[in-house]
Formats: C-alpha cells, structure tokens, sequence
C-alpha cells in the first residue's frame, strides 16, 4: 500500500524524515504568478513575497486530473493506495481525489477524510506511514488513524483579520466589525463536519493567546499531560508565547514546532499561531 496526503497538511522535516509520503500541490497565485505550496515556493519566501505587496493571494485545490496522474503513477506498482486529506469541510481537495480515482480504474484507492488540515492532519498522515513502514494491514492502519483523529484538536488565533476577510473564511462584515474593534478570535476545527468554529474572542493578541489555552484548559484539567505542536504562520514570538503559556498549565511533550504550508497561510496572513494537541493517556502509540 502506497499514501498519499496533500500540502494543506504540516510535518517538520525532522518528523517526515524516512517518511515515504507522496504529497499533491495546491496552488496559490500572488500578484498574478501561481505557486506550488511547499514545492515551488517556501513558507519564509512566501511571507516575505506577502510582506512587500498590497494584494492579496488566492489559492486553488489540485484537479482530478492532478490526483488521476499521481495515482496512475502509483498504481503502477502497487494499486492499493491510502489517500489521506484537508477536511472536506475546509477545502474541496477530497472531492477531487475521488474524482481523479474514478479516472483511475487500475488503482484501489481508501479515501480519509481528516476532518482538520495543518500540523494536526499531519499527525494522522505520520500515523499512517509508521504503520505502512511497519507492515501493518490496512484495517489496523485505518484504525490507528481513526484512534489519532478521536483524540487531537487543532486551535488557533491571529492578530490581523484582513485576510480571513478577503477569503471569504469568516463573514465579510463580522470580520470588519472585529478589525474596528480590534478583535482577535479563536478559532477551532470542529470534529463532525471538520468546519471553522470560532470558541472565543480577546481584544488583545496576548489575551487572545491566553483564552486559547484557557479553552484547552476547559477539555482538560490542568497539570495533565499532552501531546503538542505548535505551528504558526510567520510568529515565532507568538510561538514562543503560546508555548510559555501551555507549559504553565500542562505538562506538555512538544513535537518541534514548524510553519503552517503557505497555501494555508494565505488566508490566515503571517500572524497565525495555532497548537494541535491530545492527551497523552489516549494517544496510541506509535509503531
């Protein structure tokens, strides 16, 4: 069995190292030049490029012929593929992986709706390819990915709104209320239908940071041990203040922290920091 995930997903190179995860582009256009994320362009070049314009980018899933020609290519060795993705909630990129399978007859493809992106989709992916590497069947891989997705949520906030705004991910005239009033939510990925949901609000970018970790606070109790990543856009102070502030309240094994893929960053802007985090009683082990 061979996987396959897509570039709304983050894992530091330390921990996709010796990872054999084929990943599809998606695509985001800035002053009127298209990018592969995290191919043809990097998260610091990204940010840097955002920095230095007044426009806004957009961005674009693959296309079933995209998914088609991965597949093919795959199939070729070993039809029974694993396909793993950006939440359907968020993103159109697993319709269109079932889209490109159907081109595809040769290729035996399970699809994983992982109802998250980022650095918690990136759990479930290096779940995923542990297993494989290990030899485990494909039940007991799905399984295990299941058991990872149950247990991990994935939070985050941000200090500048306008770009949510132009993208269209939180109401147009709600996100302008909230940049008057300097408002700064925080925002989760809901497990059911692995959409936005908005769990609060500061009217500072710290506070913003510490009802963030009040939230995690509300689902677990303090001093107890969890699984943690943080993952920002282009805020290592941010990072390093999320990070103080769990360590204060929990006690936290940390996974190294990294950049959010700048297809995702676009429509956040550069001061996203968001953490994916799980209790470490229920996390299952790796293999």
């Amino acid at each position: 069995m061979q996987l396959v995930s897509d570039r709304g997903m983050d894992l530091t190179p330390d921990q996709s190292a010796g990872l054999d995860v084929e990943l599809i582009p998606l695509t985001l256009t800035l002053d009127g030049k298209s990018y592969k994320s995290g191919v043809d362009i990097q998260p610091a070049e990204f940010y840097q490029l955002l920095a230095a314009t007044p426009s806004f980018p957009t961005t674009s899933q693959p296309s079933p012929g995209d998914f088609a020609e991965i597949y093919r290519r795959l199939a070729a060795r070993d039809p029974e593929i694993l396909s793993i993705h950006i939440s359907s909630g968020l993103s159109g990129t697993l319709n269109a992986a079932h889209a490109g399978a159907q081109l595809v007859p040769e290729a035996r493809v399970t699809f994983v709706d992982s109802k998250t992106l980022s650095g918690a989709l990136g759990w479930q992916v290096y779940a995923a390819a542990r297993a494989l590497k290990a030899g485990w069947a494909k039940e007991k891989i799905l399984d295990l990915v299941a058991r990872v997705s149950a247990v991990t949520d994935t939070i985050y906030t941000l200090a500048d709104l306008k770009y949510l705004i132009h993208g269209g991910r939180i109401s147009h005239m709600k996100g302008l209320l909230a940049s008057v009033l300097n408002i700064k939510p925080i925002i989760g990925v809901e497990k059911v239908h692995g959409k936005y949901a908005q769990y609060g609000q500061a009217r500072s970018f710290e506070k913003a940071l510490h009802k963030l970790v009040d939230h995690i606070a509300s689902q677990y109790t303090p001093g107890i041990a969890l699984r943690t990543q943080i993952m920002h856009a282009f805020n290592p102070e941010g990072a390093q203040a999320l990070r103080a502030r769990m360590d204060e309240l929990f006690k936290c094994e940390w996974l190294p922290v990294g950049p959010i893929a700048p297809v995702l960053g676009a429509h956040t802007g550069p001061s996203l920091v968001g953490i994916a985090y799980a209790p470490l009683d229920q996390f299952p082990a790796m293999p």
